[in-house]
């Protein structure tokens, strides 16, 4: 059976997005250095459409991570467009009309809505919980690994059931001091069984490695 696996960059305090989120500031105030390690690689920047970067310890460690994945899922939050009903205008994700997704993309959400096709990526809008999302991406996945693509209540609820597979932990060197944590609501903790399985520094990042053990 495929992989369920997430990465996701997070402060040195424990935070995923900064403070006051909005589509101004979608990863909160500040929440964007938590990416700098990232958008200075090439293997980043040229499936996003944009020219030149740079190789180095960080970039097997992407490159690992985005390999052999058919499907992502994402929360509401991640896809963007405010909470409530889609509306009659509704929203069509961050990514422009060419997303970097090249695959089926399954987002949770309360409310319906019809599938949203663009140049090479569908997103199907599921409304009855984690675990139909996850049977639908790995269909969908054909084989391949299933990844969350954020964010941090998405994984929250994959990690409190227990189905998380794979965790890649990007630690930057940041203090965010308030914000989104990555660590709550996950109800008996002791339940969630992690072994460690790498640890990479690399420029601007410390990459750390887990599976469900």
């Amino acid at each position: 059976m495929s992989r369920l696996k997430f990465q996701i960059s997070v402060s040195l305090d424990g935070f995923v997005a900064g403070p006051n989120q909005s589509e101004e500031h979608p990863l909160g105030e500040g929440g964007m250095q938590l990416h700098e390690w990232v958008v200075r690689l090439a293997a980043w920047r040229e499936p996003h459409g944009r020219d030149g970067g740079e190789v180095n310890a960080s970039t097997p460690i992407l490159e690992e991570a985005t390999a052999n994945v058919g499907a992502t899922i994402m929360g509401r939050n991640m896809f963007g467009g405010g909470p409530g009903p889609w509306g009659d205008d509704p929203w069509r994700g961050w990514w422009g009309d060419e997303p970097p997704f090249h695959h089926p993309v399954f987002v949770l959400t309360h409310h319906e809505r019809e599938p949203l096709v663009l140049e090479g990526t569908t997103f199907t809008f599921v409304t009855d919980g984690i675990e139909s999302a996850l049977a639908q991406a790995r269909e969908a996945a054909g084989g391949k690994d299933v990844t969350i693509g954020g964010g941090a209540a998405a994984a929250q609820q994959y990690l409190a059931a227990g189905l998380i597979d794979e965790m890649l932990l990007n630690v930057a060197p940041v203090l965010l001091g308030s914000g989104t944590r990555l660590f709550e609501n996950l109800g008996d903790v002791a339940a969630i069984g992690l072994e460690q399985v790498r640890v990479v520094e690399a420029p601007g990042v410390a990459h750390l490695a887990y599976r469900a053990a």
